[in-house]
């Protein structure tokens, strides 16, 4: 049997085996250290290797799932060994084959998936030095069978990697992986990556001559990446991938770039501090399917640049927020309606995986049937009381479903099966006549016993004689010890218990090995009728993944008009320009963890690029620049938004650099950080931008942050011409309009009262009077001698009028201010002489002469 054991051990490689063994599935040597380990189990022995006890833990068969997501939440991969021999039969040890690998990123059972989330796997491939160098990604989402490619650049990989969110990530041996992503990383062979093995191999599975019908054919990097990713997931499943049907191309410019750093700023589906509420995705989450849920998700990481696709999709969201106008009912009630159709149906998606992988079990395929037994009633509620937009029709066209699979699942399954198909019951009465004369003979017992029990009874003598059955002993006669002696000579002793002896008799063994034969015969027809009405409905799959598609897109439509009726959301309007025009605008979260909200409005366009926001610690400053963000994210993926009203252009990327903290792991401080993130910034956002900038320069001192806010405030003006709103307590950042038009200072409003400051959390024009900073150290509770000192030393500063550059210390000094305007006006020289210069017809001689005149007229005596 260990002769076995490590045979199956070295094919299944680095990965836990979990080989099975009766009732347990048994690990040995490192693998059961490490598990015992892992899932706290008890680590026992087998057996001696070079005199030494072989390590060895198990987990029982009916908990292996339970055991299994432990596993693979800990980014472990484990591979099932199933024993396919009879052990009633087989010489030696009973044959047993690995079944399947199952790893974090090729997960399908509904209890080791999380429901609301996807997990795909994600190939990664890197061309050899000399060749072209993008990365080449691929990613296989194997519960419901999508499959995308893409190609990007090095700077843009741990971006792509934080969008597709992998549970695994796979790339050949001899590649370096630089990337933060802190999932489970996987090793193929290399040669897996090879252009014209993968290109055969795609060509071979999707059964097409060229790539080029997937818009592939200048991809070579994808190709390669899809190939090897496609083998690695055969190899782990044992099977093809029926389900797997076409490949999708995901342009990058047909979404809005999200880096990671934003979409943790952000908040859309996690807190920064890794919670999973509240966020954006939670407060929207209001869909009836899993499936939904999943697809909301992914449209809010991919909000949309084609304002006709976001046009398709908020028409969709009106629709079914304001019904059809003759509809037959109120749209209030019409909503109410959908939802409840929607309520009734599982996650078809997964389970139309499943049945591909004929992996699903009895009760998902009677939930099925159930639910398409719904369907006509949902088209029919969104047809008649919903269907004004183009995209409902769609979709209602493809919730049609042939009426054979219902009746296939009608007739076949039963109507409340049993969980597995091992336990019996799952096929349907009437379905198969062989399999009802089986269980007729195997459960219609009961008149024979009653029949048997009398007879003997008779011919002993014995009055309290019984005949009975336990799935132990099977069937026996049961006589008192008092009567023991008039039991007949042919009686064979079976069982002995205190009070009882039981026996069996030639007719009873002959009638109970017909029985169980009969159940047996039984159990092994139902398995191969239902492995039969597996093979059948494959037909059905590619239908199914588009009706769960389907349903999944209309129900993040029903949860985001939903919310909009609620929440008194509106459509946004949308134009081909960079704009930024929203009215009373409100934060999508935080208005839910307050009272009382108050709404802001924000003006961006070419006349107003940049908002110089200023105004005190708690003012509202950061909530704004992210509702700002957030409303123009929900725009751009076709939702209604917290406003009164809104018009929001083109924009291409949403940037933010909002707090920061030491990234101890990677070796930074909040400073080198903060300089990172305004890098990225500067040097990839475009006038289609969108950047928040949030106290920029802080982590330094006084003179470094403000010298280098001014100058990335300057850039992003001047260079990238993006629309930013720009935080900022440097006082001296606020003159920055009178050098540029299209810098426009707003600031978040206070007042004092006799209680304290008193924040208003409105936008006002203009730059803030004062910061209030010793008044919010003391609503913070700073002791009372520390804020007597503080406000002594702010006097004294005042007084002594020195350039303190903090909003919260505004004075400026009047020396400081002649000299900014003899520095600005000399400065205005300086650029209007080099302005005169043209380098390119200068010859050396020119061009140092015109040097030397620059410094002689700027540079002060040599």
């Amino acid at each position: 049997m260990m002769q076995q054991y490590l045979r199956l051990k070295l094919e299944a490689g680095s990965v836990l085996l979990f080989y099975r063994m009766g009732d347990f599935y048994e690990m040995f040597y490192d693998d059961a250290e490490q598990a015992a380990r892992l899932l706290n189990l008890t680590l026992t022995k087998r057996g001696n290797s070079n005199g030494q006890p072989i390590p060895m833990a198990g987990v029982p068969v009916h908990a292996m799932e339970t055991y299994l997501a432990r596993l693979v939440a800990l980014g472990e991969s484990v591979a099932i060994c199933e024993q396919i021999g009879d052990p009633a039969t087989s010489k030696g040890p009973v044959e047993r084959k690995i079944v399947r690998i199952v790893t974090p990123g090729t997960l399908t059972d509904e209890t080791l998936l999380p429901s609301k989330l996807d997990r795909p796997l994600l190939s990664i491939f890197l061309p050899p030095k000399g060749k072209a160098p993008k990365y080449g990604l691929a990613w296989l989402n194997l519960a419901s069978g999508q499959f995308k490619v893409t190609q990007c650049d090095k700077e843009a990989l741990d971006s792509e990697i934080h969008r597709i969110a992998p549970a695994e990530i796979v790339h050949a041996d001899s590649f370096a992986l630089e990337t933060k992503f802190g999932g489970s990383i996987s090793h193929t062979a290399d040669w897996h990556y090879d252009l014209n093995d993968a290109n055969a191999l795609l060509c071979q599975h999707f059964q097409i001559d060229s790539l080029g019908s997937f818009g592939m054919a200048d991809m070579p990097a994808a190709i390669c990446a899809a190939g090897a990713l496609l083998r690695y997931v055969e190899r782990t499943q044992t099977q093809s991938l029926s389900h797997v049907q076409h490949i999708m191309v995901d342009h990058a410019l047909d979404y809005l770039v999200l880096d990671p750093v934003t979409r943790k700023n952000l908040e859309i589906t996690e807190t920064i501090s890794g919670e999973s509420r509240p966020t954006l995705f939670s407060l929207l989450d209001h869909c009836e399917t899993p499936m939904g849920s999943r697809k909301l998700r992914h449209w809010l990481h991919h909000p949309l640049r084609s304002n006709s696709q976001i046009n398709a999709r908020q028409t969709a969201v009106a629709a079914v927020l304001t019904g059809r106008p003759d509809g037959p009912v109120h749209p209030h009630i019409a909503l109410d309606n959908l939802r409840t159709e929607l309520n009734a149906f599982p996650d078809l998606e997964r389970i139309a995986t499943r049945i591909a992988l004929r992996s699903v079990r009895p009760r998902e395929l009677a939930s099925l049937r159930d639910a398409l037994a719904r369907l006509p009633q949902l088209q029919t509620v969104l047809r008649d009381q919903h269907a004004n937009a183009e995209r409902l029709d769609v979709l209602n066209d493809e919730l049609t479903l042939d009426a054979s699979l219902h009746a296939a699942l009608q007739a076949g399954v039963a109507a409340e099966p049993a969980a597995m198909i091992r336990d019996g019951g799952v096929i349907a009465p009437g379905f198969d006549a062989e399999l009802d004369e089986l269980r007729t003979l195997a459960s219609d017992s009961g008149a024979f016993l009653v029949e048997l029990e009398a007879r003997e009874r008779q011919r002993s003598g014995i009055a309290n004689l019984r005949v009975e059955f336990n799935r132990v002993h099977g069937f026996f006669i049961e006589v008192s010890k008092g009567q023991v002696d008039k039991v007949p000579e042919d009686y064979r002793r079976r069982q002995t218990l205190k009070n009882v002896e039981r026996y069996i008799t030639p007719e009873l063994k002959g009638f109970e090995d017909k029985v169980l034969s009969a159940r047996d015969r039984a159990l092994s027809r139902e398995k191969w009728l239902y492995e039969q009405l597996l093979d059948t409905m494959q037909a059905w799959v590619t239908p199914l993944q588009r009706c769960a598609q389907a349903i999944a897109e209309l129900d993040v439509y029903l949860a985001l008009a939903s919310h909009a009726r609620d929440n008194e959301w509106v459509a946004p309007q949308l134009v081909e320009h960079p704009l930024i025009d929203i009215e009373a605008g409100r934060h999508p979260v935080v208005e839910h963890t307050i009272e009382q909200f108050t709404p802001n409005s924000c003006l961006m366009d070419n006349d107003r690029r940049m908002l110089l926001i200023t105004g005190p610690n708690m003012g509202g400053k950061s909530t704004y620049m992210r509702q700002t963000a957030l409303i123009v994210l929900l725009a751009r993926m076709g939702s209604f938004v917290p406003a009164a009203a809104a018009t929001i252009g083109v924009i291409d990327r949403i940037f933010t650099r909002i707090g920061a903290a030491d990234d101890l792991a990677g070796g930074q401080s909040t400073f080198m950080m903060e300089m990172t993130e305004a890098a990225t910034i500067l040097a990839a956002s475009t006038p289609n931008s969108l950047v928040l900038m949030d106290e920029i320069g802080r982590g330094t001192s006084t003179y470094d942050g403000l010298s280098l806010a001014w100058a990335i405030a300057c850039r992003l003006l001047d260079h990238n011409h993006a629309l930013t709103l720009f935080a900022t307590h440097y006082f001296e950042i606020t003159r920055l309009p009178d050098l540029n038009p299209s810098a426009i200072n707003v600031h978040l409003a206070a007042t004092e009262a006799a209680s304290g400051i008193v924040f208003l959390h409105e936008v006002q024009e203009g730059p803030a009077s004062r910061s209030y900073g010793i008044q919010v150290a003391q609503r913070a509770g700073l002791p009372v001698a520390v804020i007597r000192q503080a406000k002594r030393e702010l006097d004294r500063l005042e007084s002594q009028a020195g350039d303190i550059s903090q909003l919260n210390l505004f004075t400026a000094t009047h020396e400081t201010d002649d000299q900014q305007s003899d520095n600005a006006l000399e400065l205005t020289a300086f650029r209007d002489a080099l302005h005169e210069l043209d380098p390119d017809n200068m010859s050396p001689r020119e061009a140092l002469d015109a040097l030397y005149k620059l410094h002689n007229r700027f540079g002060g005596e040599s």
